[in-house]
């Protein structure tokens, strides 16, 4: 006898595109805020109290709202679990802050990269995930 347990991405719970996108999403803002946290001195014009621990921790926060939406999503509240979703993917925005305080050119490209992946990632769960919520509201209505 052979057990067998669900990879995640075929769990019936969350559709497959947005366990990609969630894991696609999760991996480019850790590496951004890793850059962040590991460079912090060489970001420019950044607000001396932003240190390294403070992007660590501000990453924590926003992966747990990450993974409250997989836990929703797992405890069949899928609606909330993709609102949750899509508000995670909606954080990855915050990185075009960057560009408030200095300009693209100022930026390193390593760190213009890492900051545009989050936003793009984060921008198509956003997308994904709040088109799921909003169909699975429609379903639920009709």
């Amino acid at each position: 006898m052979r057990l067998t347990l669900p990879l995640p991405f075929t769990a019936p719970f969350l559709p497959a595109h947005l366990w990609w996108l969630v894991c696609i999403y999760s991996f480019a803002s850790l590496v951004h805020f890793v850059h962040n946290a590991e460079y912090i001195a060489f970001y420019p014009n950044m607000p001396s109290w932003i240190g390294r621990d403070t992007v660590y921790w501000a990453w924590l926060a926003i992966a747990a709202v990450g993974i409250t939406g997989l836990l929703a999503s797992r405890l069949r509240s899928r609606a909330v679990g993709a609102l949750l979703l899509a508000v995670y993917g909606a954080l990855g925005l915050d990185g075009l802050a960057h560009y408030t305080l200095a300009r693209c050119s100022e930026h390193t490209l390593a760190t213009n990269v890492t900051i545009w992946a989050e936003v793009v990632s984060g921008f198509l769960l956003l997308l994904a995930a709040g088109g799921w919520c909003g169909r699975l509201v429609l379903r639920r209505w009709s």
